[in-house]
Parts: structure tokens; C-alpha cells; sequence
């Protein structure tokens, strides 16, 4: 595979990043999404006919884009039939502790679902105080992004590797960089929301006071539905039930994991009241059919990305674990983060059985045992990581980061821009974070 065969792939990515900067307008069309994914995607596909690779091209689509897209359409509709409301008061603790369910919630809901839950309660529970700002800024790191790493369902980059061979109860032996972030940055918080309450003028507690509102969850049916979404991903695989895994089973085998999550979706859409979903949570299908226009390019241009870093994955320097971390980290920063955690999974299938094992901290002959996903253990920890954690380096990293911001300003909260994000809040407060946990942890 030549290298040029990777340009199409990198300049839907770079549209990604750069188109809701230089063309807000045009970028908000869905269909102009679906034009970009199809002029760059087409002459992919019909190059990957032309070249006998159509089989690997159609294992990608449906073997990658459709698990993905099914299971973020049936987080995004269930989640979007659950409504948090109520306006408690805003003391550093009860907005540490939203933050800290939020944290909790993404590995169970997905990072959107959470965020989307809770971003509109905490920002009603802190209307009546002058100083917000910071709280939306932990927000996005905390729920929009690092919480999500203890499952598949939390960041889609995870489900993507769990689709090619990480068991779903895997994820969860990274509880210990999770639970060393989430603690640290929700101390960090505290300590910087203390501060900051401390400065409000005293009407404004007051107000805060006077004008509370018991928390109230609508639409609770709709955690029955997440509950088997959950199983669905744990128990149909084809772990569990071979059958699956096969390459003459039949259609409704070889997706029975996606039908059940499609049954759970429809019956969320039957049991949630029209006015939880579309009056309270100002519910849209825009933000999934978004999802579907661009990830449908996506995944057609990342095709010969992938043979080709597998290809070439010894000679392009990469050795080392800490590597790939911050290589997958600064991607995953500025680019969508599934697509850069799929490359560099892909990079790692091709390098050496002797960098393996060194990687491992074993002999060759013994890196069978250290390995998940065809790569070893401690570097896929490493992308997994990386890819959740360094989202949050910037509004583009990760989709709910700008959801959040669009929320956060249609509220009247003065967010910086794109530039000053990164020097007010992330490179200070979450890089170094970040770089703790790769000293400590890989």
C-alpha cells in the first residue's frame, strides 16, 4: 500500500478539525458532512476494488462502521430519553459531586450520554453564581472525556478496539489511572471552585438560596434500556457465542448484539414521553446523523491508512510505549480520537515479535501471554489512554466537548476560544495530569 494511498484519510480528518473553525455555516450542514465523506471516500473505495482489497474494504464498513454507528445511535437515543432537572445550591461540594457522577456515568453511558445528562443541571444549579467558567472547563475533562475509560460503551474508541479483541471486562483493569485522574482533577476542582466561591458577592448566594429546586429524573424506564444495551455488548460477542464469529452464519447471527441493541433503542423510543425526550431535552437526531455522515468517510478513508501502517510499523521509529502514548495523545488532541486509536492499534500489529516482548517486559517466547488484541497489554493500555484522556486537550478532540461549550454559551457563559482553552485550562491543569499518569502507570 503506498503512502500517498493515506492522503484522502488525512484530509477528512483534517476537515473535521478545521472545518467548524474556518466555515461554521457550511460545516453545520449534515448534508455537506456527507458530500465531504463521499468525495473523498468514493475514489477510496473504487481504488480498493481496483487494487483486489474490496474485502478488506467491506469488513471495515460492516465489520467496524456498522457496530459503531448502532451502538452510539442506541447511547444517544436512550440517554436522550432521560431528563435531570431541579436547581440545587451551588456550593463547591454538591457541583464536585455532580462532577464526580458524571465522571462515573461515562463508562456506563457513553461520555455524550453523560454529559448530556448533567450539563444543563449543573449549569442550572450555578445560573445565580458570577463565576462558572471553570466549572464547565472540569466538566469537559471530567465527564466529556476521561471518565469514560472503564468500558467499551464509554469513549467510541474503545468499542472500537473492543471489536477487534479486547474483552469487555478488560477495560476495567485500567481502574487505577482512571481513579488516580478522576481523583486528582476532582480535587483540583474543589479546591478551585472553594476559591472562586469565596469571591461571589453574597447577593448572589442568596439568590442561589432562595431560588433552589429539588433535583426530579424523568424518563427512569430508559436505564431498564441502558442496562441491556450494557449486556449486549458483554454477553454478544462472539466470546460468548461462537456462532457469531463465523463466516457463513447467517446475517441475524452474525448481528445479533446490534438487533438487540436496535430492540432496546425502539423501545425507548416507545416508553419515553414525547415531552421528556423533545420539550425537556431538547431532543434532535442532528448530533447522531452528524456522527453517521462524517465516521462513514472515516472509516472508507482509514482503510488503506490501516494496511499501510501495518505494512510499515517497524520503520516508522515508534518503539517504545511512552511513544504511543503521547503520539496517540497529541492525534487525539486535535483529531477525532476513534480514528487515531484504530491507526495506532494497527501500527502496533506490525511491529516485531522482539519490540513486542520488549515492550512487555518478557522473552519473545513468552509474549503470547502478555498480549490483548493482538498487541501487548501495557501499549494497548497506553492508546486506550491516551485516546480517552487527551480529548479533552481541546474543543475538537472529542464530540461532546463542543456540545458542551455550544450549551454553556447559549447560557450566557463566556468560554475562550478555541486557542485560549488550551493555554487558560488544558496545557496547565491536564497535560501535566497526563503526563503523571504515564510516568506513573507506563
Amino acid at each position: 500500500m503506498p503512502a500517498w494511498a493515506m492522503i484522502p484519510f488525512g484530509i477528512m480528518l483534517l476537515a473535521i478539525a478545521i472545518g467548524p473553525i474556518i466555515a461554521p455555516e457550511k460545516w453545520e450542514s449534515n448534508l455537506n458532512k456527507l458530500i465531504v465523506s463521499a468525495v473523498l471516500g468514493v475514489p477510496v473505495a473504487i481504488y480498493m476494488i481496483c487494487m483486489g482489497l474490496g474485502h478488506s474494504l467491506v469488513d471495515t464498513i460492516f465489520f467496524d462502521y456498522v457496530p459503531f454507528i448502532i451502538l452510539l445511535l442506541a447511547l444517544f437515543v436512550i440517554t436522550g430519553g432521560i431528563h435531570l432537572s431541579g436547581d440545587i445550591k451551588a456550593k463547591p461540594i454538591v457541583n464536585t459531586l455532580f462532577l464526580a457522577i458524571g465522571f462515573f456515568l461515562a463508562s456506563l453511558m457513553g461520555t455524550t450520554g453523560a454529559a448530556m445528562l448533567l450539563i444543563r443541571p449543573v449549569l442550572a444549579t450555578n445560573q445565580q453564581r458570577q463565576y462558572k467558567m471553570h466549572t464547565v472547563l472540569f466538566f469537559i475533562a471530567l465527564v466529556a472525556n476521561c471518565g469514560g475509560l472503564m468500558t467499551p460503551l464509554g469513549d467510541p474508541p474503545l468499542f472500537m478496539l473492543f471489536l477487534r479483541g479486547a474483552e469487555f471486562t478488560w477495560f476495567a483493569s485500567m481502574w487505577a489511572p482512571w481513579l488516580f485522574t478522576g481523583a486528582v482533577l476532582l480535587i483540583m476542582y474543589f479546591l478551585a471552585d472553594t476559591y472562586y466561591y469565596k469571591k461571589e458577592d453574597w447577593t448572589a448566594l442568596s439568590a442561589d438560596a432562595r431560588e433552589a429546586q429539588p433535583l426530579r429524573l424523568s424518563g427512569n424506564i430508559n436505564f431498564l434500556w441502558l442496562v441491556g444495551v450494557v449486556a449486549s455488548v458483554a454477553f454478544l460477542n462472539a466470546g460468548t457465542i461462537p456462532a457469531m464469529g463465523e463466516e457463513d452464519a447467517p446475517l441475524y447471527i452474525k448481528y445479533l448484539r446490534e438487533i438487540a441493541m436496535l430492540v432496546f433503542m425502539g423501545l425507548s423510543l416507545l416508553t419515553t414521553p414525547r415531552k421528556v425526550r423533545y420539550d425537556d431535552n431538547k431532543y434532535t437526531w442532528a448530533p447522531i446523523l452528524e456522527v453517521a455522515a462524517l465516521f462513514i468517510g472515516i472509516f472508507t478513508t482509514m482503510a488503506p491508512a490501516l494496511i499501510f501502517l501495518k505494512q510499515n510499523a517497524a520503520s516508522l521509529g515508534l518503539t517504545h510505549i511512552w511513544q504511543y502514548y503521547y503520539s496517540t495523545g497529541l492525534l487525539s488532541s486535535f483529531l477525532d480520537n476513534t480514528p487515531t486509536a484504530v491507526a495506532f492499534h494497527s501500527m502496533a500489529t506490525g511491529l516485531d515479535p522482539q519490540t513486542m516482548a520488549t515492550m512487555a517486559g518478557c522473552a519473545v517466547e513468552e509474549i503470547g501471554s502478555h498480549m490483548v488484541a493482538g498487541i501487548p497489554e501495557l501499549l494497548l493500555k497506553a492508546i486506550c489512554i491516551a485516546a480517552v484522556f487527551f480529548g479533552s486537550m481541546t474543543y475538537i478532540g472529542n464530540g461532546p466537548n463542543f456540545m458542551v461549550k455550544a450549551i454553556a454559551e447559549e447560557n450566557k457563559i463566556e468560554m475562550p476560544s478555541f486557542f485560549g482553552y488550551m493555554i487558560k485550562f488544558s496545557l496547565i491543569v491536564l497535560l501535566p495530569v497526563y503526563i503523571l499518569v504515564q510516568l506513573i502507570f507506563l
